[in-house]
């Protein structure tokens, strides 16, 4: 999932009333009109499209609004870091729209005879969580932009009123450039289940992110769907780390926007070797390592009735021990609280337990394990339980180590020596499309394994012209292994 399970959960067999119905119906009907009139657009009216719609929320003054707004609204993440990540986000995204062709002929492949030609995909409905109500709606409405086509936002509701008043920047930049504002949409307030369903079986394409069941609400819509997976990052650290660095990282990326996203450690796996050091480290950070008692009772408070408990989601480390009623010693250096444990999932004794899921705040489950063949074991076990497909972080100055995971492990990133929540969704120090939604592949039951990106909102024609035959003969193909296995055809060609 990218961002989190705090959606609206859609459901299929709603409808919204006849009102609605019409007032949405309106809605699309204007996004296909104004792409008409943008379809027609050349790569340099475009590209100055897309810059008017990212310098909507990297002005100072919009991101300011829309960061305190996002955080009064939802209650969840900090603002100083929501301004971060609209700012951060944005420009890393623009920056790689900046060389990119999405308008007429984007390849040409003359050994092949082939020229590739970037059609818009029309309207794109998306579904967008309140974990970032202004940062991942400003992508995918960019991305949307880059290929003509318009686009309609369904917000959760937490998120709306964030969501509007983005949507109002954006329609201020796109009047300055002179393009037409209905290309950038949402939903009518209040958002709903229904309207949600309904917007989904009317566009042309749906780029979901957010809960699991509006997810796979998405893909059996009807409606072509590029949908991601659920986060749930496991880290390790082994034997040839730099532990002090790796702790530090780690505690950025897991206090950052008060590990809102998908892309915070949530597991961090330590080979028995480092792992006194590693918590010291943690320690020396800012982490708080919580004793059984403590444990027990955030554990009865953070989950109610098997569900992450809404209060305590997305809060500082140091509210969470108020709010949970622990007794451990914090002050305003606390950035995050680590949990011990031996477990994994839950319902599954002996070695499973509920803390290896997702958890949605800046707590940290620890484990130790013998060596790294034992960790990758581990890490494996707590994917299977929760975020296959995902990414793992890996703390280690063994390259073989990195190689070793992507060719076994059931993910789509490893992510190397590197801040994970910033790492996975793209950087200016990695090679990563800078995106706020992660495909998790067929693990992650995703249609995509890469992050999000522009080329996921195109149609591609394709001219193919006739070249030279490249035919090859039955003895081209079958040689070898005819003569491997000794066999003799009835007929060579």
């Amino acid at each position: 999932m990218p961002d989190s399970e705090t959606n609206q959960e859609i459901g299929l067999d709603l409808d919204p009333d006849p009102g609605m119905a019409t007032e949405i119906n309106a809605v699309v009907a204007r996004a296909r009109a104004a792409q008409a009139i943008y379809a027609a657009y050349d790569q340099a009216a475009v590209d100055e499209v897309v810059t008017a719609a990212g310098w909507a929320i990297v002005d100072s003054d919009n991101n300011q609004e829309l960061a305190e707004l996002a955080v009064a609204d939802t209650g969840l993440g900090k603002v100083t870091d929501k301004f971060l990540k609209n700012r951060r986000k944005t420009i890393g995204l623009l920056r790689d729209l900046r060389e990119a062709k999405s308008v007429g002929v984007i390849a040409e492949y003359p050994e092949k005879g082939i020229i590739e030609i970037a059609r818009p995909v029309g309207v794109v409905g998306a579904i967008v969580p309140s974990t970032n109500p202004a940062a991942t709606p400003i992508n995918k409405v960019i991305n949307a932009l880059k290929g003509r086509n318009a686009i309609i936002l369904a917000p959760s509701p937490k998120g709306d009123r964030t969501c509007l008043r983005l949507i109002e920047l954006v329609h201020a930049e796109l009047n300055r450039v002179d393009a037409p504002t209905d290309l950038v949409q949402k939903l009518p307030s209040p958002v709903s289940k229904a309207a949600t369903q309904h917007l989904m079986q009317n566009v042309d394409l749906i780029v979901a992110t957010g809960s699991q069941n509006n997810v796979r609400s998405a893909y059996i819509s009807g409606t072509p769907t590029v949908g991601v997976g659920i986060g749930n990052v496991v880290s390790i650290i082994d034997e040839t780390a730099n532990v002090a660095r790796a702790a530090r990282k780690i505690v950025i990326s897991k206090s950052f926007d008060n590990a809102t996203s998908c892309s915070s450690e949530n597991n961090l796996i330590v080979v028995d070797a480092q792992y006194d050091a590693a918590v010291s480290a943690l320690i020396e950070e800012g982490a708080v390592l919580l004793d059984q008692a403590n444990r027990a009772r955030l554990q009865q408070q953070l989950w109610q009735q098997g569900h992450l408990n809404q209060n305590l989601i997305a809060r500082e480390a140091i509210e969470i021990v108020a709010l949970a009623q622990l007794s451990t010693e914090t002050d305003d250096a606390t950035r995050i609280l680590l949990v011990e444990e031996n477990g994994v999932g839950k319902q599954h004794p002996p070695r499973l337990s509920i803390w290896a899921g997702e958890k949605l705040c800046p707590v940290l489950t620890l484990y130790r394990t013998a060596d790294f063949e034992s960790a990758k074991q581990l890490a494996r076990d707590i994917l299977d339980y929760q975020g296959k497909g995902h990414s793992l972080s890996l703390h280690s100055n063994d390259p073989s180590r990195a190689l070793d995971l992507g060719l076994n492990m059931p993910v789509c990133r490893i992510i190397v020596n590197q801040i994970h929540c910033y790492a996975t969704g793209g950087s200016f120090d990695n090679g990563l499309p800078f995106s706020l939604s992660m495909g998790c592949g067929s693990w992650g039951k995703n249609s995509i394994s890469d992050n999000m990106n522009y080329r996921h909102y195109l149609n591609t024609t394709r001219i193919a012209y006739r070249i030279k035959a490249n035919e090859p003969t039955e003895q081209d193909i079958f040689g070898r292994y005819w003569k491997q296995y000794d066999i003799t055809p009835a007929t060579k060609a």
